[in-house]
């Protein structure tokens, strides 16, 4: 039985019919991470000793739940009682959980064995797993390339059989870009439908707990375990499950096959949709207007909320203490703590900071706002006619490593195709359509709170494609 292969079933199956115990299978994952992670990076701790006493625990319980014994890498800005959350900053360096997220209440209540970390870039800002503070991840398809970000770590994992399934956060396409860049298949929950207490938060009203895995079923599967209302999260919601299946009807719209989208992509995206064509779904061109101001729209939101959640790393409610003792002053405290920022955060915070100042707050926050109901009412007219909408999720394949770093403005337009879903408040799915050479994925994006039914018709697509 090769570990790096298993999906849910597989791992249940072998436990049912008593093939291995959860205990030995552990054993595997992590004798596996040790051998693989030393080159490609994923994760930023290994949790050794979590794992083996959750698959002892899983071992003397006679019920079967959703995830017995299935391995789960967790980005490192979700919480693990006990664990460190460093959030890929050295401002948190040391800092370990108090409590669980409710996310990760729920997987261990499933029965899940948490198996590490998962390295990301500083607080989820970036979308190489570059600006990690600790060091970059390598995609396991290709060492030289990136995985993707800002949950490169989690995504490479599994992409590498170090788990079949893990957790990251898809503020603009966190959790979709790198599936893409990694092969596997990545899904960002509509805004609401997963309790965000107990996750770092970057922006507020974008941000969304999301799921890894090599199969869309693994996804179903991983998404009902976390779904749900969270009484201490106000912004969760509990949705009644619609029983009828998708439809066939998919929309492709013109703004995302522009000029400056790699020709393999349109290519391979290209052949995609012909064979679903062939399989009698039906495609029609269609167009989302607002697009091109999209990206635009997400930076100026996401930097907006960004400013306003970094303040609490002061060094005295929250973050680094070491330098508070030497420091002359609240305001000296304040720069040797935040001094530690990466230059990526610190860039976010100074154009939120900006774009929420006096005299510049209506010309650019709230235009960002008003462009972002036009997004929304975009999709809401689209989704009139529309069973899905299939667009790439990036324009771009993945890049070498430090080919970027110095151009960041680069590096955000391949979040141009992921961040729309995040403004509209959208699930959205990204499934690999290439299989050889470097990984082209295949998003879809599904009208609001009708998870279920993208999640069935991409289980669909995902046996042509």
């Amino acid at each position: 039985m090769n570990p790096e292969k298993l999906t849910i079933d597989d791992i249940q199956s072998a436990l049912k019919d008593k093939e291995t115990t959860s205990v030995k299978l552990t054993e595997e994952y992590l004798k596996l991470i040790r051998e693989k992670d030393k080159d490609i990076k994923s994760l930023l701790e290994v949790t050794d000793e979590l794992a083996l006493s959750q698959a002892k625990k899983v071992d003397n319980e006679k019920d079967f739940k959703d995830l017995t014994g299935v391995p789960i890498v967790i980005k490192d800005n979700i919480l693990v009682e006990d664990e460190r959350a460093t959030g890929g900053s050295k401002i948190l360096e040391h800092f370990r959980a108090s409590h669980d997220a409710t996310v990760i209440k729920k997987i261990k209540e499933a029965g899940a064995i948490i198996v590490g970390k998962g390295n990301m870039d500083e607080f989820a800002m970036g979308g190489s797993t570059e600006n990690s503070a600790f060091f970059p991840t390598k995609n396991p398809v290709d060492t030289d390339k990136v995985p993707g970000g800002s949950s490169g770590g989690p995504a490479a994992a599994v992409a590498a059989g170090m788990a079949p399934i893990a957790l990251g956060s898809d503020t603009g396409g966190s959790v979709r870009q790198p599936a893409s860049f990694c092969g596997i298949v990545g899904f960002k929950p509509s805004y609401g439908r997963v309790s965000r207490y107990g996750v770092m938060a970057m922006a507020s009203s974008l941000d969304q707990v999301g799921t890894f895995s090599k199969t869309v079923k693994d996804t179903a599967t991983l998404f009902n375990v976390i779904k749900g209302k969270d009484e201490k999260d106000a912004t969760s919601i509990e949705i009644e499950e619609k029983k009828e299946e998708g439809g066939s009807k998919i929309g492709i719209p013109k703004e995302y096959f522009v000029d400056g989208v790699d020709e393999e992509v349109k290519k391979t995206v290209r052949e995609a949709i012909e064979k679903i064509e062939k399989e009698g779904f039906e495609t029609v061109e269609i167009s989302l207007p607002h697009t091109e101001y999209a990206l635009a729209c997400y930076q100026l939101v996401m930097a907006s909320e960004v400013s306003a959640n970094m303040a609490r790393y002061d060094g005295i409610r929250y973050g680094l203490e070491t330098d508070r003792p030497e420091a002359k002053s609240i305001e000296e405290a304040y720069i040797k703590n935040r001094g530690k920022l990466g230059e990526e955060v610190k860039r976010r915070v100074m154009l939120g900071t900006f774009a929420l100042s006096s005299g510049y707050y209506d010309a650019y926050y709230m235009q960002a706002e008003k462009v972002r109901s036009l997004i929304r009412s975009d999709f809401e007219k689209a989704f009139e006619d529309l069973d899905l909408v299939l667009t790439p999720t990036s324009p771009i394949l993945p890049f070498n490593l430090g080919e970027k770093v110095d151009d960041p403005l680069s590096i955000y337009l391949a979040d141009m195709f992921t961040v729309t879903a995040n403004l509209a408040e959208l699930p959205a799915i990204s499934i690999p359509c290439k299989t050889k050479g470097l990984p082209v994925g295949l998003q879809l994006i599904g009208d609001k709170f009708e998870d279920e039914k993208l999640l069935d018709l991409a289980e669909k697509i995902e046996k042509i494609i």
